[in-house]
């Protein structure tokens, strides 16, 4: 079986050096292109590219990601940014390459997946639910998209459960004490020197509280993610949300 060749766009970053690092030492994958911000997308079409891997910034992510679809390469997209409006628009030109995939992945840490499954399970069965994450300072975004994920998750089955919104009196708070509001979950976001990447999901009733946390001490922990994401997209086509959906959860 021939390899998967690969190209890295935004190989000179923390998580684009570690997954250049990873996609080398993977069993059938061939890293045959890595990008720096200053490269210019035209060298891939020379390359006969199987799959790209997006790990840029999220003020280039949707460009390049139209490229590549545009050029009918499944791509594997770890950057963040992507709102309602952006993956509509790519789902409109995805259709138009019915061949194509695209992965959208908050996360690809294992762990982290896991915790959005576990909190869309426990989420009918709360009144009260809200969401903590935790990221260093160099992060651009906030809150992180697998905060959001989480929150639209938790959000939609509650939905699906009929449950009413979640109990909150908060009447004054002049300073965004409460945090961003995602489909009507509280969601919160530190920054804070020292840490990776760790998200606490909050759940409560009358009597009993349920906390889940998952924490990546090191970009090293999202590689057999994006590993497996690469390995796998070609048995897909148009947009998929989420890690999740590679997985037999």
């Amino acid at each position: 079986m021939n390899a998967i060749r690969v190209a890295v766009i935004g190989a000179q970053g923390r998580m684009g050096a570690h997954a250049v690092d990873a996609i080398t030492e993977a069993e059938g994958l061939e890293l045959v292109a890595s990008l720096g911000s200053s490269d210019s997308l035209e060298s891939l079409l020379e390359k006969s590219v199987d799959v790209a891997v997006e790990l840029t910034v999220p003020a280039s992510t949707e460009a390049n990601v139209r490229f590549l679809v545009e050029h009918d390469i499944d791509t594997v997209v770890g950057t963040t940014g992507w709102d309602a409006e952006k993956l509509s628009g790519l789902e409109e030109l995805l259709a138009k390459h019915a061949e194509t995939a695209v992965l959208i992945a908050p996360n690809f840490s294992i762990g982290a997946v896991l915790a959005m499954r576990f909190a869309e399970l426990a989420a009918p069965y709360f009144d009260s639910a809200e969401v903590v994450e935790i990221h260093h300072p160099r992060k651009l975004d906030a809150p992180s998209g697998t905060a959001n994920h989480t929150a639209q998750r938790i959000a939609a089955a509650r939905n699906d459960a009929g449950l009413p919104p979640v109990p909150d009196a908060t009447e004054i708070d002049p300073n965004g004490a409460r945090g961003a509001v995602v489909d009507g979950i509280h969601v919160h976001a530190i920054r804070q020197q020292g840490m990776t990447a760790s998200e606490e999901i909050h759940f409560g009733s009358s009597g009993e509280a349920l906390t889940i946390r998952t924490d990546s001490h090191s970009t090293s922990a999202f590689m057999p993610g994006i590993v497996t994401a690469v390995r796998s997209i070609s048995d897909y086509t148009g947009l998929l949300h989420g890690l999740e959906n590679m997985l037999d959860l």
